[in-house]
């Protein structure tokens, strides 16, 4: 029997042991077992309720604390993320995209522009966007040293037990470190055949295809808690070409 279960048993038997000795106390001080029959009929019928209130009430209170608090550090790694790694390996990969257009349309918004309403529009917008990432025209050199550069960071996210709670922060996650992997994998990357290009374009769009969505969600995040941050996220707008962190005006 393994010990944290073995201590749970013993004061199970401890609490049992102190009711009974109890019970028979008052048994034997006031000899009323008809008395000592109906509380005990009464709280054996209470149990229900009592079941009722903790586990289906309290224990769902508590749980969705606990989840709202764990939901609260997930995006503060996902926000670390990004401002490390995900919006500029977005903006890297967004330059090589042959049909950027449709992004820029949904997602190059002013930051007053961006209400609950366009953030649903541009969420259905691009649950019908296919990324399309000519790899001949990614600096492969350039992005194997920025995420060799940041495989330490990437590391010790995936090492954090929040990160599984979110899956497709999790694929986008095991999508980037895989991209790493095949570019490490590779001695010379300027000299690659057309099958294993192709094979680097699959790697890259599948990035990019979670890269963008993840991005939007968080933006979504930020203007609803942090509106400080969502400004300047928008100020680094990939997708944005006037986009500029020095403000204007």
């Amino acid at each position: 029997m393994k010990d944290d279960t073995r201590w749970m048993v013993l004061v199970g038997i401890a609490l049992v042991a102190i009711a009974i000795f109890l019970t028979v106390l008052h048994y034997l001080i006031f000899q009323d077992l008809h008395h000592i029959a109906i509380y005990f009929l009464g709280d054996l019928a209470f149990i229900p309720v009592e079941v009722l209130c903790v586990t289906l009430i309290i224990d769902q209170l508590l749980e969705s604390r606990e989840k709202k608090q764990r939901m609260e550090k997930l995006n503060m790694v996902i926000g670390l993320f990004f401002s490390r790694v995900g919006t500029p390996l977005m903006a890297r990969l967004a330059t090589a995209d042959t049909c950027i257009m449709p992004l820029k349309k949904e997602l190059a918004i002013r930051p007053a522009d961006w209400t609950a309403d366009r953030f649903r529009a541009a969420q259905a917008g691009l649950s019908g966007w296919h990324c399309k990432v000519d790899p001949a025209q990614v600096d492969r050199e350039a992005l194997r040293e920025f995420l060799k550069s940041n495989e330490d960071f990437l590391l010790r996210l995936m090492e954090n037990p929040t990160v599984f709670e979110h899956e497709s922060f999790t694929d986008l996650m095991f999508a980037v470190t895989h991209l790493e992997e095949e570019l490490i994998a590779r001695d010379d990357l300027s000299t690659l055949p057309p099958s294993d290009l192709a094979h680097l374009e699959i790697d890259i769009e599948r990035v990019y295809s979670r890269l963008v969505p993840e991005w939007l969600k968080y933006m979504e995040y930020l203007r609803n808690h942090y509106p400080y941050l969502f400004s300047l996220a928008m100020r680094q707008n990939p997708f944005d070409e006037k986009a500029s962190v020095v403000v204007t005006g």
